[in-house]
């Protein structure tokens, strides 16, 4: 193959599926000179698993990258078709924006995004080497001997990375949706001296609407008053499509128990690991043997398809054997099925090679995103992308590295979890995996994070002002409440008797109404004469805050101690051989994932507290 300089960068991304994007995207909007390299320019933003943005936890996710300065949130608005807003009878800590995209549109909008950004060079081609020079990256090779001289490389490889599908005994090398695969990739990665994997993920079938009996499901519409994902939508989105529900049965069961024989994740075909929290439906039968249905939801792909997507069916089972499974469900029993379901076996890196700002720590200007970095999820991928594009930039600069703490947001639970603990299967963030979930709720991602995202320079002034003025309304209003008094009425006693709450004989202030569980903002307005005409968003924070108080007081305790660890920082050389006091496990897991202070420290699988404890004696010598 005859090898030519087609063109010189400063960044180049592999990959432009959702990490891929968020991290080209921050790039060139920082200034930097990038290219995106994509196996397929019609596979931009691709949406092979579902046609849906957010989800538990993985809400919180998109309105922390929205309020740093992504994209994510913005196209959902701009594409999604039916919005709900999950675990609304919760508290907010758990409530989470969950949406249904039009898959094409979504592309569409993705693609042009990239093709219209300045900096931003978009190129279809396989990558098929990252080459170094003196132990750093310099160069990325084409498959067709094409080379682009870059100064660092950002891996957002997705499952094209040694791909291979599986449908029941046919064996496919290829990527998602029939691309193909990136299968020489993997060579010029293992001889950089990547520790890499195998992980596998699945899909469901999709089906013909004109086929589905969609009497025999039980409707499942969007909010009736549905709220956007992205801060900076001004006008409320608009419910364009309807979802359902149904079941399987004990026949579909059975199908599956006679035919498991034959599932490729019980003979051996699989060798990757799956996710726990999203397993084929042939797992659901035999991890819960007990359980005599599982729920399916029918999703639509878009306004502009008949194709709806089964949710909770992935398999991999024979094709033959999915018609018949799919033909054993209420509402599908005549469907035509457009797509089997497949499982996708492809390469990551353990994620412990990797330092918090998702730098390959083996390859000085190698970043890792997405499931490359072990984790699954397209709102994963997206912040982690976002990530590794800005770190990527400040580093080229001679500027301090962009992380974020577990304590100020999931974005930062989630990469801190990956490096510092690593996963042995495709993780999926979940609003239990932080441990301050009430302080990162989704609603204030915007409190959080503006600010980091105005300093690192991709959200304007403007932005930033009007979050400041948001949080000065609040802040104003709950002043008024604690010191406006509600007089003891005939009607006040009434109202607070039908609410199935104390009477308030002496009076009260408004605030203290308001902590009550029975009531809410809204409810107080006709005891509340002089109240100022608030946004629903203020009035949203205005009553979660008062409500909330003193469990947020003392989440922000919490934080405050973690705080102090993470302040004890731990030198990047240290020989954690020679410390007196830790364990041999202790010491070869420190030395493995050269903690950056005594917090991240605390977190490696294998580090006890008396390890810690040694740690800290160390430092105070």
């Amino acid at each position: 193959m005859t090898e030519f300089l087609a063109g010189q960068f400063d960044i180049a991304v592999i990959g432009a599926g959702h990490a891929g994007i968020e991290a080209a995207l921050a790039a060139a909007r920082l200034g930097m000179e990038a290219i995106v390299f994509t196996i397929n320019l019609d596979a931009v933003g691709n949406m092979p698993c579902n046609p849906a943005i957010g989800g538990t936890g993985k809400g919180h996710l998109v309105r922390e990258l929205d309020a740093l300065g992504g994209e994510m949130a913005k196209a959902a608005d701009a594409c999604c078709i039916q919005y709900r807003l999950l675990n609304k009878g919760k508290g907010p800590a758990v409530w989470s924006l969950r949406a249904q995209a039009d898959r094409r549109r979504y592309q569409e909008y993705m693609k042009h995004t990239l093709e219209q950004q300045d900096h931003l060079t978009v190129r279809q081609g396989e990558v098929v080497e990252v080459r170094t020079e003196n132990g750093a990256v310099s160069a990325v090779v084409l498959a067709t001997g094409a080379v682009f001289s870059v100064k660092a490389v950002i891996l957002a490889t997705g499952t094209y990375l040694a791909g291979r599908t599986i449908v029941g005994e046919c064996v496919e090398e290829s990527g998602p949706d029939g691309m193909h695969a990136a299968g020489r990739l993997t060579d010029s990665l293992l001889k950089l001296g990547l520790p890499l994997r195998r992980f596998k993920t699945g899909t469901p079938p999709r089906v013909n609407a004109r086929s589905v009996d969609f009497d025999e499901m039980e409707l499942q519409p969007g909010d009736a008053l549905p709220v956007p994902f992205s801060y900076g939508t001004q006008s409320p989105p608009e419910n364009r499509a309807v979802c359902w529900l149904t079941w399987t049965t004990e026949e579909t069961l059975r199908i599956v128990r006679e035919n498991l024989d034959r599932a490729p994740m019980y003979s051996g075909v699989i060798e990757g690991v799956g996710p726990r929290y999203c397993p084929s439906f042939e797992t659901k039968v035999v991890r819960f043997p007990d359980k005599l249905r599982h729920q399916l939801f029918v999703e639509p792909m878009g306004l502009n398809t008949e194709e709806l997507y089964i949710q909770g069916f992935s398999s991999s089972m024979p094709e033959e054997v999915q018609i018949r499974m799919l033909r054993s469900v209420p509402g599908l029993r005549h469907a035509v099925m457009t797509r089997p379901a497949y499982a996708i076996e492809y390469d990551c890196i353990d994620p412990l090679a990797l330092r918090p700002t998702l730098e390959c720590k083996a390859v000085p200007g190698l970043y890792g995103a997405g499931q490359f970095n072990g984790s699954s999820g397209y709102e994963e991928a997206a912040v982690q992308g976002f990530a590794a594009g800005v770190n990527a930039v400040r580093k080229l600069r001679g500027e301090c590295d962009f992380i974020l703490s577990r304590s100020e947001s999931y974005i930062g639970t989630l990469i801190d979890d990956l490096v510092t603990k690593g996963t042995n299967e495709p993780y999926r963030m979940m609003t239990s995996r932080s441990e301050y979930r009430l302080l990162l709720r989704q609603d204030n991602a915007d409190q959080r994070l503006t600010r980091r995202g105005y300093d690192i320079g991709l959200v304007p002034e403007a932005r930033l002002r009007a979050v400041e003025a948001k949080y000065d309304a609040v802040a104003r209003e709950i002043a008024r409440l604690t010191h406006t008094g509600v007089s003891p009425s005939p009607a006040l006693a009434s109202f607070l008797a039908d609410k199935g709450t104390a009477d308030a004989p002496d009076g009260c202030p408004l605030v203290a109404l308001l902590r009550r569980p029975q009531l809410t903002y809204a409810d107080l307005a006709p005891f509340d004469p002089d109240r100022p005409d608030l946004p629903a968003d203020v009035a949203e924070q205005v009553e979660i805050s008062v409500k909330y108080e003193g469990y947020i007081q003392r989440q922000q305790k919490q934080v405050e101690d973690f705080q102090k660890m993470e302040r004890r920082r731990l030198p990047p050389d240290l020989d954690y051989s020679s410390i007196q006091g830790l364990r041999l496990e202790a010491r070869e897991k420190l030395n493995a994932v050269r903690p950056a202070d005594l917090g991240q420290a605390s977190r490696i699988s294998g580090v006890s507290p008396a390890d810690v404890t040694a740690l800290m004696i160390y430092l105070e010598r």
